[in-house]
């Protein structure tokens, strides 16, 4: 009988686990997983593990779950999506298999889903609406006009493609298979994935394969150039392809990123982004409901200090709490990034001295700034006729500031590369609270600017400072006072996460808002490093479940669950 199935008969409890007697509890229990980080991708891990059959604990170091995906109420009746702000990588499969909408997800549908206002007072409206979409891109090029429904047919197709190796583990080579039939089921699993992967490009077809291998390879400057005329079209879609990266669009690779960023889909219709009703800790809120459900216990304000592991055989066998508490268990997944869990929380000299190298040399370079603000008022665009307090099409999507050619993109990159923060930086900003009226009071608004490019570590000063960090926020603020006058003037309060803050609070490192760089080098079978993209690490009984592993960033859910089938698998193993 294997592990997994003797553990169907186990009894669960559930608890949220803060006090001293609550953690012997937890102790006092041989779990079948423990899970550190209670982020979204954990959460997801741990339900999917505990609807297994197994018994799993989630140990999360915050004193609320949801990793980056949180909502919090940093200024009294504003709930902010501090980190993450927008739906719609969420797999499909995750929403259906954990009933998330029955635990609570509601998400709002934007339309229009992006603006971007122009200083010579033009505009560009972007969206689902096809017909909104001709128009406005015929202000600035017809020929761009005709050329956009093909741009977007050819993505669709390409995403499509993605999706099965997105649902899909690595094909990776499994180490220390316990016997030969293990081997060759192994190589079966390979096959049939290589299988199907084949099937998906002969689907695919020669000509769109071709340009698929274009679009991840180039440069996003290279594609759209390729496409478009209108700088502001190019750069509206540019913007994309650097988000949360240290790059430009000029940069090789950029063309993934920009896929990326539209595989995603809001009740089935692809590349349509969401609000999500109470913040994006409302994704998170959903998914640790499901694994409650399913048995799962969560403890927060539990950081994990260090790895348990057996000194004979070299297998994880439990974590020590920051307080000394040893929870033990039969597997760990670790939700931190690689750097975290190798460097940091695994013991030295465990971990071989080549492996470690590859790990210490992830890019983790950030230069991601997130302010979120509590604001009196909608902001006035002057590009904008319409004037009303309740809002128009422009307030719905993502604004964007700042970013009219991809020549601006790459200006404000060429700041951060100096070590200074951008002196035009490019702004996506969004004002959730024009849908979801939960998380604002009656007539004031949450707006959220992500803003680039601002470097970890300053050439001069630093973000420790509270006058450096005050003249950079304003100098966002004026910023945005160009394309809206007096938006300055009704901000009644705001938050700023800068790199440095994105790894001190929420454990990014580097402040690295996708557990690592996405670029072509530190994907799918090269995630996190070359040899260990299934989920599973050189430590035995130790597994990666977070953006860190395949296939990278964003409120995914697919490292979580893909990691968890591997897990299972193992244990149906041994």
């Amino acid at each position: 009988m294997s592990r997994l199935t003797r553990a169907l008969s186990s009894s669960r409890r559930r608890f949220s686990a803060t006090t001293s007697s609550e953690k012997d509890r937890l102790a006092r229990n041989k779990w079948d997983a423990l899970v550190i980080g209670g982020g979204h991708n954990g959460l997801t891990a741990a339900a999917y593990l505990a609807r297994s059959g197994l018994s799993v604990a989630v140990l999360e170091r915050r004193h609320l779950v949801g990793g980056a995906a949180v909502t919090e109420e940093i200024v009294p009746g504003f709930k902010f999506s501090r980190c993450s702000y927008l739906q719609s990588l969420l797999r499909p499969s995750v929403i259906r298999d954990l009933e998330l909408e029955r635990h609570g997800l509601k998400l709002y549908r934007r339309e229009p889903s992006s603006f971007t206002p122009c200083l010579d007072g033009k505009s560009l409206l972007l969206g689902p609406d096809k017909d909104l979409n001709q128009s406005e891109i015929a202000k600035f090029s017809k020929k761009d006009a005709i050329a956009y429904p093909r741009y977007e047919m050819q993505l669709e197709k390409f995403c499509k493609f993605m999706d099965f190796i997105i649902d899909s583990p690595p094909p990776e080579v499994v180490h220390d298979l316990p016997s030969l039939t293990d081997k060759m089921k192994d190589k079966v699993r390979k096959s049939v994935f290589w299988s199907h992967c084949l099937q998906h490009v002969y689907a695919l077809g020669h000509k769109d394969m071709v340009d698929f291998m274009d679009l991840v390879l180039s440069p996003a400057s290279k594609v759209l150039n390729n496409w478009f005329e209108g700088e502001v079209l190019k750069a509206t879609l540019a913007t994309d392809s650097v988000i949360g990266t240290m790059g430009t669009a000029h940069t090789p690779g950029s063309g993934y990123v920009l896929l990326h960023h539209v595989m995603g889909e809001t009740n089935g219709e692809r590349g349509i982004w969401s609000y999500v009703e109470g913040g994006m800790g409302s994704v998170s809120s959903a998914i640790s409901k499901a694994a409650l459900e399913a048995g799962v216990h969560i403890m927060t304000n539990a950081e994990v200090k260090q790895l348990l592991v057996d000194e004979n055989t070299k297998e994880a066998k439990g974590v020590v709490l920051a307080d000394g508490t040893e929870v033990h268990s039969s597997v760990v997944l670790s939700n931190a990034t690689a750097h975290r869990t190798f460097v940091e929380l695994v013991p030295h000299n465990t971990l071989s001295d080549d492996f470690l190298l590859s790990i210490r040399n992830l890019d983790y370079s950030s230069a991601t700034t997130k302010i979120n603000m509590a604001v009196d008022r909608l902001p006035n665009f002057k590009c904008c006729r319409n004037k009303s307090a309740e809002g128009g099409p422009e307030h719905v999507g993502t604004i964007h500031i700042g970013s009219e050619s991809m020549e601006e993109i790459d200006v404000a990159y060429k700041d951060v590369v100096s070590g200074i923060p951008s002196r035009r930086p490019i702004i996506e900003m969004t004002i959730p609270s024009i849908l979801d009226k939960t998380i604002s009071p009656p007539g004031q608004h949450v707006v959220n600017l992500f803003v680039q490019y601002t470097p970890y570590k300053l050439s001069e000063g630093s973000w420790r400072d509270p006058v450096v960090r005050e003249s950079f926020a304003r100098r966002c603020f004026s910023l945005i006072d160009e394309y809206a006058p007096g938006f300055s003037a009704s901000i009644i309060g705001y938050d700023m996460l800068t790199p440095l803050d994105l790894e001190k609070e929420f454990g990014l490192t580097g402040g690295n808002i996708f557990h690592g760089a996405m670029g072509l080098d530190s994907l799918f079978l090269m995630r996190p490093t070359k040899g260990w993209s299934g989920y599973r690490t050189p430590l035995k009984g130790l597994y990666l479940c977070g953006s860190g592993a395949h296939p990278g960033g964003g409120v995914m859910g697919a490292p979580g669950r893909n990691a968890a089938s591997v897990v299972i698998a193992d244990l149906n193993r041994s």
